[in-house]
């Protein structure tokens, strides 16, 4: 297929000229980024191909990600990403790290451009980061909730769990690894009824919102006590007073799902997609 042609497809479906997104102030890959990239932040990140013969999609450009496309001796490809920078939270410093340079020459010779859209994929729809996560934990969604960047990311749903613990079991299952389950009230969830956002949903305001409804069962993905970072620790304040629960899966493996749907949109356009497994970091957790 026409590179330019997918391109045009991506910015039409998601709308990414219509909406806003994270500065990305802290994203540098010097000259290989595109001019609309560097004023967007979003979209097109790494120009290197005429044509796409198969799509790769991944939460983060990681490393083991980009060592298995470049292993696999792939040419004239695509990989579609949820965020432009990889995700490391096992330092305790800043997560977000830059691909590092010693891939770009080699993704340009072998004519694999990358396509990120961050606030696009966020924003409650059929292939978005919440809503795939609803669906993959079997939730029915009921409305929506929380405004991030413009545009509604949160869910409110309902679960056929009774109880918070049936809850993690079933998160757990599904994401396929160990969670954390910060117990600040009842476990039991009235009527069934749960909200979700997925990746790093420790906002404040995320569950100062919650608070004023009679949810009282939160599933996210990033739940770190950073004590240099404030808003982290208020989260876990609001929690507390409010008894809100929160079960945490890590920042890739709530986010996963999206990364999972979205190869249907590339399939209708004929294009062969393979979503590619990535290591949670754990220390999401806190």
């Amino acid at each position: 297929m026409d590179a330019k042609k997918l391109y045009r497809s991506l910015d039409k479906e998601f709308e990414i000229d219509k909406l806003n997104e994270d500065e990305w102030s802290f994203f540098d890959l010097g000259d290989a980024v595109t001019e609309s990239f560097r004023k967007t932040k979003k979209g097109l990140v790494l120009d290197n191909s005429t044509e796409i013969k198969k799509v790769y999609t991944a939460v983060f450009p990681s490393e083991p990600v980009l060592d298995y496309i470049i292993a696999s001796g792939v040419e004239d490809t695509l990989l579609f990403t949820h965020h432009p920078m990889i995700w490391d939270s096992s330092s305790g410093g800043f997560p977000f790290k830059n691909i590092p340079t010693k891939y770009l020459e080699v993704l340009e010779e072998k004519n694999i451009s990358l396509y990120t859209i961050h606030v696009p994929l966020d924003r409650n729809g059929p292939y978005s980061t919440t809503v795939s996560l609803a669906q993959a934990l079997e939730i029915e969604t009921e409305s929506e909730f929380f405004e991030y960047h413009g545009v509604k990311v949160g869910i409110i749903g309902k679960t056929e769990c009774n109880s918070v613990f049936e809850l993690s079991g079933r998160v757990k299952e599904t994401v396929g690894h160990l969670l954390k389950t910060w117990a600040y009230g009842s476990m039991q969830i009235p009527n069934g009824m749960v909200a979700l956002v997925a990746g790093g949903g420790n906002y404040p305001e995320i569950v100062e919102e919650l608070a004023e409804t009679d949810v009282r069962t939160y599933i996210t993905g990033v739940t770190m006590k950073n004590p240099d970072y404030e808003p982290s620790l208020r989260f876990h304040e609001i929690c507390q007073e409010h008894n809100i629960n929160v079960i945490a899966a890590t920042h890739y493996s709530t986010e996963k799902f999206a990364c999972i749907a979205i190869q249907k949109f590339f399939e209708d356009l004929g294009l062969p997609s393979e979503f590619l497994e990535d290591t949670p970091s754990f220390e999401d957790y806190g």
